[in-house]
Protein backbone atom coordinates (compact mmCIF):
# COMPACT_ATOMS: atom_id res chain seq x y z
CA UNK A 1 0.00 0.00 0.00
CA UNK A 2 1.60 3.41 -0.52
CA UNK A 3 1.63 6.28 1.62
CA UNK A 4 -0.96 8.18 -0.21
CA UNK A 5 -3.56 5.16 -0.17
CA UNK A 6 -2.74 4.46 3.74
CA UNK A 7 -3.09 8.66 4.73
CA UNK A 8 -6.52 8.09 2.98
CA UNK A 9 -7.62 4.89 4.40
CA UNK A 10 -6.64 6.66 7.94
CA UNK A 11 -8.94 9.46 7.22
CA UNK A 12 -11.82 7.29 5.99
CA UNK A 13 -11.73 5.29 9.23
CA UNK A 14 -11.34 8.93 11.75
CA UNK A 15 -14.51 10.44 9.74
CA UNK A 16 -16.34 6.51 9.87
CA UNK A 17 -15.82 7.01 13.76
CA UNK A 18 -16.37 10.38 14.23
CA UNK A 19 -20.04 10.28 12.65
CA UNK A 20 -21.86 7.18 14.28
CA UNK A 21 -24.49 5.14 11.78
CA UNK A 22 -27.85 5.16 11.97
CA UNK A 23 -29.28 3.15 14.90
CA UNK A 24 -25.93 2.73 16.63
CA UNK A 25 -25.99 4.02 20.85
CA UNK A 26 -24.38 7.20 20.04
CA UNK A 27 -27.38 7.88 17.45
CA UNK A 28 -29.80 10.23 19.04
CA UNK A 29 -32.54 9.33 16.66
CA UNK A 30 -35.59 11.38 15.45
CA UNK A 31 -35.56 14.90 17.06
CA UNK A 32 -39.01 15.17 19.54
CA UNK A 33 -42.26 16.64 17.88
CA UNK A 34 -44.39 16.87 20.77
CA UNK A 35 -43.78 20.05 23.44
CA UNK A 36 -42.28 19.55 26.80
CA UNK A 37 -45.79 19.55 28.97
CA UNK A 38 -44.07 22.75 30.90
CA UNK A 39 -43.60 24.68 28.02
CA UNK A 40 -47.06 23.81 26.78
CA UNK A 41 -48.29 24.54 30.34
CA UNK A 42 -46.35 27.68 30.11
CA UNK A 43 -48.29 28.60 26.46
CA UNK A 44 -51.51 27.75 28.13
CA UNK A 45 -51.46 30.26 30.93
CA UNK A 46 -50.06 33.00 28.44
CA UNK A 47 -52.57 32.74 26.27
CA UNK A 48 -55.17 32.44 28.87
CA UNK A 49 -54.90 36.34 30.65
CA UNK A 50 -56.08 36.63 34.03
CA UNK A 51 -58.96 36.36 35.41
CA UNK A 52 -59.32 33.01 32.84
CA UNK A 53 -60.82 35.08 29.68
CA UNK A 54 -59.61 36.67 26.47
CA UNK A 55 -61.01 39.38 25.39
CA UNK A 56 -61.17 40.30 21.68
CA UNK A 57 -62.86 42.71 18.98
CA UNK A 58 -64.56 42.93 15.83
CA UNK A 59 -64.08 45.23 13.23
CA UNK A 60 -65.88 48.97 13.59
CA UNK A 61 -69.16 48.88 12.45
CA UNK A 62 -69.58 53.14 10.99
CA UNK A 63 -72.86 54.52 10.09
CA UNK A 64 -73.67 58.53 9.66
CA UNK A 65 -71.59 59.34 12.02
CA UNK A 66 -72.70 56.60 15.02
CA UNK A 67 -70.00 54.10 15.38
CA UNK A 68 -70.40 50.60 16.92
CA UNK A 69 -67.62 47.99 18.14
CA UNK A 70 -68.43 44.36 19.26
CA UNK A 71 -66.15 43.01 21.97
CA UNK A 72 -66.18 39.91 22.62
CA UNK A 73 -65.07 38.17 25.96
CA UNK A 74 -64.35 33.98 26.04
CA UNK A 75 -63.98 31.98 28.43
CA UNK A 76 -60.08 30.63 28.49
CA UNK A 77 -59.95 28.90 31.77
CA UNK A 78 -61.06 25.04 33.08
CA UNK A 79 -63.85 26.32 35.46
CA UNK A 80 -66.87 28.59 34.94
CA UNK A 81 -66.54 32.74 34.71
CA UNK A 82 -69.70 34.89 36.37
CA UNK A 83 -69.70 38.02 33.93
CA UNK A 84 -72.66 40.37 35.54
CA UNK A 85 -73.05 43.79 34.50
CA UNK A 86 -70.75 46.04 31.76
CA UNK A 87 -66.96 46.13 30.65
CA UNK A 88 -65.39 48.34 31.89
CA UNK A 89 -63.43 51.07 29.67
CA UNK A 90 -60.59 53.46 28.88
CA UNK A 91 -59.77 55.21 25.73
CA UNK A 92 -56.21 55.45 25.04
CA UNK A 93 -54.22 57.75 23.11
CA UNK A 94 -50.78 56.55 20.81
CA UNK A 95 -48.79 57.17 24.08
CA UNK A 96 -51.24 54.40 26.00
CA UNK A 97 -52.17 57.45 28.27
CA UNK A 98 -56.05 57.67 29.48
CA UNK A 99 -57.63 60.69 27.44
CA UNK A 100 -60.62 62.21 28.64
CA UNK A 101 -63.24 60.47 27.58
CA UNK A 102 -66.62 59.81 29.89
CA UNK A 103 -67.52 56.45 29.63
CA UNK A 104 -70.93 55.34 30.79
CA UNK A 105 -73.16 52.32 31.14
CA UNK A 106 -76.06 52.21 28.37
CA UNK A 107 -75.79 55.69 27.74
CA UNK A 108 -79.25 56.73 26.08
CA UNK A 109 -78.24 60.02 24.55
CA UNK A 110 -75.98 58.20 21.59
CA UNK A 111 -78.66 55.90 20.40
CA UNK A 112 -81.65 53.88 21.81
CA UNK A 113 -79.95 50.82 20.19
CA UNK A 114 -81.41 47.73 22.41
CA UNK A 115 -78.15 46.48 22.48
CA UNK A 116 -76.57 49.55 24.30
CA UNK A 117 -80.01 50.22 26.73
CA UNK A 118 -80.38 46.84 27.91
CA UNK A 119 -80.71 46.07 31.66
CA UNK A 120 -77.78 43.87 32.49
CA UNK A 121 -78.21 40.56 33.45
CA UNK A 122 -76.25 37.59 35.06
CA UNK A 123 -74.29 35.68 32.30
CA UNK A 124 -72.42 31.91 33.44
CA UNK A 125 -69.38 30.96 30.87
CA UNK A 126 -68.73 27.93 30.96
CA UNK A 127 -64.98 26.88 29.69
CA UNK A 128 -64.79 28.00 26.05
CA UNK A 129 -67.72 30.01 25.96
CA UNK A 130 -68.35 33.84 25.03
CA UNK A 131 -70.18 36.51 25.73
CA UNK A 132 -70.71 39.60 23.89
CA UNK A 133 -70.80 43.77 24.40
CA UNK A 134 -71.34 46.78 22.19
CA UNK A 135 -69.39 49.90 22.47
CA UNK A 136 -70.84 52.98 20.94
CA UNK A 137 -69.68 56.32 19.97
CA UNK A 138 -70.88 59.29 17.75
CA UNK A 139 -68.04 60.76 15.54
CA UNK A 140 -69.17 64.31 15.76
CA UNK A 141 -67.43 67.80 15.12
CA UNK A 142 -69.99 70.57 17.41
CA UNK A 143 -67.87 72.96 18.17
CA UNK A 144 -64.85 74.17 16.06
CA UNK A 145 -62.87 75.78 18.68
CA UNK A 146 -62.58 71.96 20.41
CA UNK A 147 -59.84 69.74 19.31
CA UNK A 148 -61.28 66.30 18.52
CA UNK A 149 -60.46 63.01 20.13
CA UNK A 150 -59.61 60.19 18.46
CA UNK A 151 -58.17 57.10 20.68
CA UNK A 152 -55.72 54.76 19.09
CA UNK A 153 -56.48 52.06 21.98
CA UNK A 154 -59.33 50.02 24.24
CA UNK A 155 -58.23 48.66 27.51
CA UNK A 156 -61.24 46.64 28.69
CA UNK A 157 -62.08 44.80 31.89
CA UNK A 158 -64.59 42.00 31.95
CA UNK A 159 -65.71 44.69 35.26
CA UNK A 160 -64.36 47.46 37.24
CA UNK A 161 -61.73 45.71 38.95
CA UNK A 162 -60.71 43.40 36.98
CA UNK A 163 -57.55 42.69 35.07
CA UNK A 164 -57.97 44.93 31.75
CA UNK A 165 -56.35 43.94 28.34
CA UNK A 166 -55.53 46.12 26.03
CA UNK A 167 -57.02 46.08 22.11
CA UNK A 168 -56.68 48.39 18.78
CA UNK A 169 -59.40 48.79 16.89
CA UNK A 170 -58.88 49.42 13.26
CA UNK A 171 -59.60 52.97 12.60
CA UNK A 172 -59.01 53.66 16.27
CA UNK A 173 -62.04 55.95 17.84
CA UNK A 174 -62.75 58.86 15.99
CA UNK A 175 -65.11 61.15 18.96
CA UNK A 176 -64.39 64.26 16.98
CA UNK A 177 -65.67 66.37 19.70
CA UNK A 178 -68.01 64.83 22.23
CA UNK A 179 -65.69 63.08 24.76
CA UNK A 180 -68.07 60.20 25.27
CA UNK A 181 -69.16 57.30 24.52
CA UNK A 182 -71.45 54.30 25.63
CA UNK A 183 -70.97 50.70 26.62
CA UNK A 184 -73.71 48.13 26.75
CA UNK A 185 -73.82 44.92 29.23
CA UNK A 186 -72.80 41.47 28.73
CA UNK A 187 -74.92 39.26 27.30
CA UNK A 188 -74.58 35.38 26.37
CA UNK A 189 -73.01 34.33 22.49
CA UNK A 190 -74.36 31.97 20.36
CA UNK A 191 -71.75 29.02 20.80
CA UNK A 192 -72.51 29.07 16.52
CA UNK A 193 -71.03 32.94 16.08
CA UNK A 194 -67.75 33.42 14.93
CA UNK A 195 -64.96 34.03 16.78
CA UNK A 196 -64.14 38.05 17.26
CA UNK A 197 -60.61 39.01 15.56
Amino acid sequence: MTARRAAAAAVATIAALAVPSCGSRQDPGPLPTAVPTAVASTATQAACPDPGVVIRIGDVDAAMGLRALTVSMTNCGDRPYQANGYPAVRVLGDDHKPLDVRVAPGTSDITVDPALTAAPRPVTLQPGGTATAVVMWRNLVTDSTVVATTGTYLEIAPTTGAPAQTVTPKGGIDLGNTGKLGVGPWTAASQSEPAQS
